[in-house]
């Protein structure tokens, strides 16, 4: 009897663990958040970029400006090269090449200027967008929000609803 028993009340030990680990595994929550979306559509986001084009909207008017002047000389100095005495033709073209490297220079300080404010404004998005995630994974009592993955089902992506409270919170 005491041989009979032994397997018996393993197989019922075993048999009750199997049962107990779907029901664990129907209790975590996982959820994703694409984050490249709520860059394109979340009001916030729309508003960092409106800000930015207006902040850089003058500089960048006056990039294009100086570029199409710098244009139009070099071309008027490509016509007029063969007619100038050499010594006309090498401070023109000493002009131009100081004309191009002050022009190269701005463009690269306003990429640079550029790139730091959208960076700082991202960053705010994004601070207020985790907030949201945070409170949409414990009003929803998800365990764990993705932002990077390889793949996600569609049933996990939550974006929409971090985009409307993003909007919604934003309205207030």
């Amino acid at each position: 009897m005491k041989s009979l028993s032994r397997p018996l009340s393993l197989a019922l030990l075993l048999g009750s663990l199997v049962a107990a680990v779907p029901a664990q595994a129907q209790e975590f929550k996982a959820g994703f958040v694409n984050t490249d979306r709520i860059f394109r559509e979340a009001n916030t986001a729309k508003a960092a970029q409106t800000r930015l084009e207006q902040e850089f909207s003058r500089r960048d008017k006056e990039l294009i400006d100086q570029g199409n002047a710098l244009k139009t000389s070099t071309e008027k100095f490509e016509r007029e090269a063969p007619t100038l005495a050499e010594s006309q033709r090498a401070t023109r073209q000493r002009q131009l090449v100081d004309q191009d490297r002050d022009f190269q220079r701005k463009r690269r300080e306003f990429q640079e200027d550029l790139n730091a404010r959208k960076s700082e404004e991202l960053a705010q998005v994004l601070e207020r967008a985790n907030k949201v995630v945070k409170q949409v994974a414990e009003a929803e009592k998800y365990d764990v929000i993705l932002q990077e993955a390889v793949y996600i089902h569609p049933k996990h992506d939550i974006t929409d609803k971090v985009i409307k409270a993003l909007n919604a919170a934003a309205a207030k």
